[in-house]
């Protein structure tokens, strides 16, 4: 009865650990404040600046090599 316990409860937490590693909530939380409008109240400076350019040319990048692999993948 006890190690039926066990396993029940160790089933529930491997479900549970899953579901930690698909939630990409904060990742579209980042990319709506690195692509939305600007909050005004944020602090502003030179470095920041170049930091989120950075990252949003990065990003385009990223996806863009994405999209030409699934292309080049297909049209094999």
């Amino acid at each position: 009865m006890k190690n039926q316990r066990d396993l029940e409860n160790l089933n529930k937490e491997n479900t549970g650990s899953w579901k930690k590693y698909f939630q990409l909530g904060e990742v579209f939380t980042y990319m709506g404040r690195l692509f939305g409008k600007k909050d005004p109240n944020a602090p502003s400076n030179i470095n920041l600046k170049m930091m989120h350019g950075i990252n949003k040319i990065s990003i385009i990048m990223f996806l863009i090599a994405i999209i030409v692999m699934t292309v080049r993948a297909i049209m094999r």
